[in-house]
């Protein structure tokens, strides 16, 4: 069977299961419906426990876990009756609150009660209480410390003191809620019998009320059964009703950036500030796309000195400053700017699922020392060149210890001595010869005669080991070999030619990929030193810092070693001008994502061009010299942390959970990356064309300093040699006894 059918056979298979399991999860939801519905038949009471069965069987499914609280009034409601109805088929969460207890500072128990309620995930809150003031207190406690979940479902008795104006900001945040009203009625003037009925309200949402607030009503009880039948917990963030809502922001690429107003018709995406300021970017992009989607309206606005305050600071008493302040003070619906998925914002607003990582570095400068110098050496790495060093002395030793094993195998050391004597008898007579004939010999005669002397006597059976027989000619001739030098006579004796033979072909390979990577060195442009690691940032002695205090709480709360040693030297900068000049002096790195970073280097280059006055097509002379020397800068390439980040939301705001369907959405559409390519293209193209310069290397004097100091280098060895030569033949050789200046041979005085 092809691969393709067996594929399309499983897909079939795999729907069929899923249609399977849907379907049975329809039909336990029709029964659980049932069974609760019978039970409520049951009794035909119009009590407010009926009402309250009604209202949990219609949102039955969209939970398992309830969280009740009540106060002793009403704590009669849930009783065994009521947990053996619903005990089968959701969890609870139990608190009984005291009547004197003050629910703006719970007691212990209340509070674990809360946090264990939501951190199972709870999805409905059931609050009974005859006090509207605790209860208003109660929320007010949950919202500020984030106990309650503010976006579950809830079901409130209605009471006039939750609708005074200092509570206003509950319910822009707890939209879910249901508020109950029980009202009375007479029949008739004749018939003294009571009728209840139950009104059900709820909040106006998006309507932005102002000092006064009006609950809407939902759908009236009565006689067992709605009114209207209105669906309660209706999701109120699916259209805005083309609301507007407030949007803070601040230009920080690739999130936001401030445009050219006269380009704003080429843009897609962009959004115009209260100072007539135009803003384009990736968060624009995605807030225009969501803002469609859920049919509301972006008043766009910038916080107070945005240049100097950026994100915001903290201040004594709480307070912050700059777009951390104005959510914090719930000015802002939305917040615009490259928020970073950390605690220390999250404590401020709400943020939204991930839309993108960026990987946050240094920026910091390239190295102005030469390493020209290293050019002969910078081919092979230096655990490359050990290898090298260490096959080449493996092989003089082996090289060495094959010719001594070869000498004494041919039985030629023996011989050497006894010629060695008859040749020292025969030099002694020349020599005494050779002086008496001196005096009547011309000068041609005198030379052959000392050559005559000196002359080899090669035995037959060390031919071609006098290479490696000692050790320092054995380290010379394979240190020969290594630069393709071929050796005077080939050595005799099978082992030591096998060797040589590998060894030649050891030698071919390594001054192949010697030559190959030098080429490639000499064909780039100078290579320059730049920091590329927190390690070598730390041994560096650079200062540190970035934008605000959100950068300089990651390196306070990280465990890490060199993170902790960044932290020592960290400084708040704000003037992003004054971190770069002092980047570009030497003396600074700053710390952004490598977005804003490349961008910044993009900026500075173009103020360099436009302070630049050329002279012809090769030369150019800048009015800033501080701008033209110290302008090389660089992006280290290990990312300190790749760092979610988010568009910010109100506290507890009920849009989080539709903003982050959509954000998904988007991301899997891919149009995150597509939005970012067309943000950062314009860097992109300025990136290439500097690399397109950057490929112009010719050959120069500086690349030929490699050459130059190895050949100083063997000429400073030379002069010490030759010196140490001159030093031990005046101070050993000459005062020897049997020294002759004529001959080059010592005479050895024998007993």
């Amino acid at each position: 069977m092809p691969l393709s059918d067996i594929v399309k056979l499983f897909l079939r298979t795999l729907t069929c299961w899923s249609l399977l399991l849907r379907g049975w999860e329809v039909a336990s939801e029709r029964k659980i419906r049932d069974d609760i519905a019978a039970l409520l038949t049951e009794t035909s009471e119009d009590t407010f426990d009926a009402l309250l069965y009604e209202i949990i069987v219609k949102s039955l499914s969209s939970f398992t876990c309830m969280t009740i609280v009540s106060d002793p009034t009403y704590s009669a409601l849930f009783q065994k009756p009521w947990f053996e109805t619903f005990g089968r088929y959701t969890s609870y969460v139990m608190v009984n609150v005291e009547e004197s207890e003050d629910l703006l500072a719970p007691f212990n128990s209340t509070q674990d009660s809360l946090i264990a309620a939501r951190n199972d995930g709870c999805q409905m809150y059931v609050i009974l209480m005859a006090n509207g003031l605790q209860v208003g207190r109660l929320l007010s406690f949950g919202d500020r410390y984030r106990v309650l979940n503010t976006r579950a479902k809830y079901i409130v008795l209605l009471d006039n003191r939750l609708f005074e104006e200092k509570l206003h900001y509950l319910w822009k945040r707890i939209i879910n809620v249901i508020f109950i009203k029980k009202h009375t009625s007479k029949k008739g003037s004749d018939k003294p019998a009571k009728s209840d009925w139950y009104e059900l309200a709820t909040v106006p949402f998006p309507i932005n009320f102002g000092s006064t607030l009006v609950p809407r009503r939902l759908d009236i009880w009565t006689k067992r059964k709605f009114r209207k039948g209105t669906d309660l917990f209706k999701d109120k963030t699916a259209d805005l009703k083309n609301e507007t809502l407030r949007v803070v922001a601040f230009a920080h690429i690739p999130g936001t950036e401030k445009s050219n107003l006269t380009n704003s018709n080429k843009i897609r995406a962009n959004l115009r500030a209260d100072d007539d300021e135009l803003f384009t970017g990736l968060e624009i992009e995605i807030l225009d796309t969501i803002s469609k989607l859920m049919n509301f309206q972006c008043d766009l606005y910038q916080a107070e000195n945005p240049g100097l305050e950026l994100w915001g600071r903290k201040l004594i008493g709480g307070l912050y400053t700059g777009l951390l302040g104005e959510m914090a003070t719930t000015r802002a619906d939305i917040a615009l700017g490259d928020l970073y998925y950390i605690p220390y914002i999250l404590n401020i607003m709400d943020l939204s699922t991930p839309y993108h990582t960026e990987c946050l570095t240094f920026l910091t400068p390239e190295s102005t020392t030469d390493i020209s110098w290293k050019t002969l050496v910078l081919p092979f790495s230096p655990i490359m060149w050990g290898c090298v060093i260490v096959c080449l002395s493996i092989s003089s030793v082996s090289f060495h210890l094959l010719s001594k094993f070869q000498v004494h195998l041919a039985g030629v050391k023996k011989g050497q001595e006894l010629r060695g004597e008859e040749e020292a008898r025969q030099e002694r007579t020349k020599e005494k010869a050779l002086n008496r004939s001196m005096v009547k010999v011309d000068l041609n005669m005198t030379y052959s005669l000392m050559k005559e002397q000196h002359k080899r006597v090669q035995e037959r059976g060390s031919e071609g080991l006098y290479q490696f027989s000692e050790p320092g000619n054995s380290i010379l001739y394979t240190y020969s070999m290594l630069l393709l030098v071929s050796l005077p006579k080939l050595p005799t004796g099978w082992s030591l030619r096998m060797l040589t033979g590998w060894y030649w072909l050891y030698c071919l390979l390594v001054v192949v990929a010697y030559r190959a990577s030098m080429t490639a060195i000499l064909s780039r442009p100078t290579p320059r030193v730049t920091i590329d690691s927190l390690q070598e940032l730390i041994e560096s002695k650079l200062t540190y810092g970035g934008w605000g205090e959100i950068n300089s709480e990651f390196f306070k709360s990280s465990p890490d070693d060199f993170i902790n040693a960044v932290r020592r030297n960290f400084e708040v900068m704000n003037n992003s001008e004054e971190a770069l000049n002092r980047v570009a002096e030497g003396r600074f790195a700053f710390y952004e994502n490598i977005y804003f970073l490349r961008a910044t280097i993009l900026n500075r280059k173009i103020r360099h061009r436009r302070a630049s006055t050329y002279i012809n097509d090769s030369t150019f002379e800048t009015a800033d010299p501080q701008v033209q020397s110290n302008r090389d800068l660089h992006i280290m390439k290990d990312c300190i942390i790749n760092m979610p980040v988010s568009i910010g939301l109100q506290k507890n705001s009920p849009m989080k959970p539709r903003v982050d369907k959509l954000i998904r959405a988007i991301l899997e559409a891919g149009l995150i990356h597509k939005w970012l390519n067309d943000v950062m293209q314009k860097f992109r193209t300025e990136r290439h064309d500097n690399t397109e310069e950057g490929q112009k290397a010719l050959m120069n004097l500086r690349k030929m300093y490699g050459a130059l100091v190895v050949l100083g280098l063997g000429f400073v060895a030379g002069f010490i040699a030759f010196t140490g030569e001159l030093l031990y033949y005046y101070n050993v050789e000459i005062i020897k006894p049997g020294y002759n200046k004529y001959s080059r041979v010592i005479i050895k005085q024998h007993k």
